[in-house]
């Protein structure tokens, strides 16, 4: 019933070691069918090269086990908070990727030096506030996601499809599973230039305004020219 689901969250997963984003089982892809009210993510614990589609586990937008033998990722709670207050996306995706990482375990956003940071993302990655101990404690994983909604008031989630989790790691999303991966690639380069332009010149500004906008607006904006129609 959810084959096609489960073979794009499978592709997706598969790619996040191809694309050297992950090691050892550092990460997880999911992908939604809202019409169906289903999830469909990576079973907890499964080397990448051991995944097939058939064992992408289903669960509802509540947490239940609808199909699958094994155990979903210990992160689906965190996936589930996302679908349920991000209602434009249909993927998520995340990681430990090196950089991205790096920025979250210092409690640092991204900031925006460059067009290519513009080119994804519209302005600074944002990072969360750190979870308290009693939301470390008691559901760690679904708090995980609501730090996430938490700072993402006032930000619309298509035109700033990451965030940075304090003293964790990066979650990106997309319109399908396989675009939370790019949009995880995207982030990892980008956490990486930024950390060398810091390098470089340690009171680099961010770009211009004006820029940002003409970059991000000119592939994502309602008059977007680039690419082809």
């Amino acid at each position: 019933m959810y084959e096609q689901l489960k073979k794009a969250v499978y592709l997706a997963n598969v790619e996040l070691e191809l694309k050297k984003l992950v090691i050892c089982n550092w990460g997880n892809v999911s992908g939604i069918d809202r019409k169906a009210g289903i999830v469909v993510i990576k079973p907890s614990g499964v080397p990448y090269n051991e995944l097939m589609p058939d064992k992408m586990v289903v669960v509802s937008l509540d947490g239940k086990k609808i199909e699958g033998d094994l155990n979903p990722s210990s992160d689906t709670p965190t996936h589930l908070e996302l679908y349920r207050n991000f209602t434009e996306i249909g993927g998520i995706c995340h990681t430990h990727s090196c950089y991205a990482t790096m920025w979250s375990q210092a409690c640092r956003e991204i900031p925006c030096f460059g067009t290519t940071h513009a080119d994804y993302f519209y302005g600074a990655v944002p990072v969360t506030e750190q979870l308290t101990d009693d939301e470390i404690k008691t559901d760690y994983e679904l708090n995980t996601g609501r730090v996430i909604v938490r700072r993402f008031a006032g930000i619309a989630p298509t035109s700033m499809p990451a965030v940075l989790v304090a003293g964790h790691g990066p979650f990106t999303w997309g319109a399908t599973p396989m675009a939370s991966v790019e949009s995880a690639m995207v982030l990892e380069e980008v956490a990486k230039m930024a950390a060398g332009t810091i390098a470089v010149n340690p009171q680099q500004k961010a770009v211009r305004q004006t820029l940002l906008d003409k970059h991000y607006l000119r592939k994502h904006g309602k008059d977007a020219y680039y690419g082809q129609k």
